[in-house]
């Protein structure tokens, strides 16, 4: 196994090298939801809304992964940057995928059996329960590959291969685009299977991505046989979990949050929800470079933090922040301009259409502002620093969103969720920023003592 030190080369080449090749990527994963609600929205308005209750559940149990993938991401780098030997960096990225494995089957075995509980707690009923209770089995299915895929990912980014992570996301999106509509209305042999048609989709693509990911894992020595495989498994678990828990927290606490607004868009109506749902979608589509960055600034500043070139680190920083503000307000003035055609898309219903247009005219202002956060949440835990970027992300949901949009709902109805977005994306760029500071990496002077993987 070749160590890839991204230090050896200028912090631009660095942050493009992973980031880079993971526009495409995450583009490509984002496309699927897309084109979920596309074809699901053929189906009628319980399939879209259906998708629209489903969506922030999903997200805030895979956010879960997410989580951990960033503590393998975070100790992985940070031990490519101290130079540690091959074997123990093995054996990080090898407890790394087997804790993310144990953890995936009793998360999806969780959601199997409480589906219809929490899904009736954020106002789901009627027809679009029960098509969302038809997707939810093949979801739970598909949750251990996806964590597989993620972790897999994790490793390849923090060994500076960005582009192999991306292809192989890039690979599972094609299969889970080709299938979506093949398995929603059927073809020749293959029944119509509806909602959970889009659910099998995923499925099918993300286990063979799992298993193409291992295989490239495994012949590049990232996840070879080592001395030892259970040596150093509870300092491992514990430095991946010490990241990976809080950022694990900090990652499901927004679409937890949007679970808790998604209610605030019921109590709207139900063609609110499907409309509200197509608008996140567009929104994390808009998202992808900051996403990119997001993914991209782990490696870098990981492998900076263990090397101990804090000022690096910093750099690093400061110039995705600088890229989140001018890429955000350029994404705005468009949306400003495109989001009444964009709504058109995924919706017959008019009323659906226009809350997709209202989102995205108003809040789009402040995805600069939600870019900023989620860049400084990775590189905070990159460095060990995962509870400063969790307490943001808690304040944000639980201080801010969650409670601004029940109040904004009740004096302004619909534009007055949107109106809280706005509110709560800009003051949590705020506070990451101070965050940022108080771990020294915004700081004028001084050093921080840097966080051992």
């Amino acid at each position: 196994m070749s160590k890839s030190s991204l230090n050896a080369l200028s912090v631009p080449r660095a942050l493009l090298k992973v980031a880079g090749p993971m526009v495409v990527g995450i583009l490509a994963v984002l496309s699927v939801g897309l084109v979920d609600a596309f074809f699901l929205g053929r189906l009628g308005g319980d399939p879209l809304a259906a998708v629209g209750f489903i969506f922030p559940v999903t997200m805030a149990i895979g956010s879960l992964s997410i989580g951990l993938s960033a503590g393998a991401n975070a100790v992985i780098s940070q031990a490519i940057g101290q130079d540690r030997d091959d074997d123990c960096i093995t054996r990080m990225g090898l407890h790394a995928v087997g804790l993310g494995v144990v953890f995936a089957v009793l998360a999806a075995m969780a959601f199997f059996f409480l589906d219809a509980w929490l899904l009736g707690l954020i106002g789901a009923e009627g027809g679009p329960l029960e098509e969302a209770l038809t997707y939810t089995p093949w979801w739970c299915l598909s949750f251990p590959f996806l964590v597989t895929l993620m972790q897999c990912g994790a490793i390849f980014r923090a060994h500076g291969e960005g582009t192999t992570a991306a292809g192989v996301m890039v690979a599972s999106a094609v299969v889970n685009i080709a299938s979506t509509p093949v398995l929603i209305f059927g073809l020749g042999p293959l029944p119509e299977m509806g909602t959970a048609g889009a659910a099998a989709a995923t499925f099918l693509a993300q286990s063979l991505a799992a298993m193409l990911s291992l295989t490239i894992a495994w012949r590049k020595g990232f996840l070879a046989p080592c001395d030892d495989v259970w040596a150093e498994l509870g300092a491992n678990a514990r430095s991946i979990g010490g990241v990976g828990g809080p950022a694990a927290l900090s990652n499901a606490i927004n679409p937890a949050g949007m679970a808790v607004v998604t209610g605030a868009v019921a109590s709207v109506g139900a063609a609110y929800v499907g409309g509200f749902g197509a608008a996140t979608r567009v929104e994390s589509l808009a998202m992808v470079p900051m996403l990119a960055l997001s993914a991209g600034i782990g490696p870098v500043v990981g492998q900076a933090w263990g090397a101990e070139d804090h000022d690096r680190a910093r750099e690093a920083l400061r110039t995705c922040l600088l890229i989140c503000v001018g890429y955000g307000l350029a994404v705005a003035l468009a949306l400003t301009f495109a989001a009444g055609p964009i709504a058109t898309l995924f919706s017959e219903d008019e009323t659906s259409r226009q809350a997709t247009a209202t989102y995205l005219r108003i809040a789009a202002w402040s995805f600069f502002a939600y870019g900023i956060l989620v860049v400084g949440n990775a590189a905070l835990n990159a460095i060990s620093r995962a509870g400063l970027s969790m307490t943001v992300s808690i304040l944000r949901v639980a201080a801010i969103y969650a409670p601004l949009a029940w109040l904004g709902v009740t004096l302004f109805g619909y534009a007055g969720i949107v109106g809280a977005t706005v509110v709560a994306n800009v003051a949590a760029a705020g506070m990451i920023v101070v965050a940022a500071r108080r771990s020294g990496l915004m700081a004028s002077g001084g050093d921080a003592v840097p966080a051992q993987a």
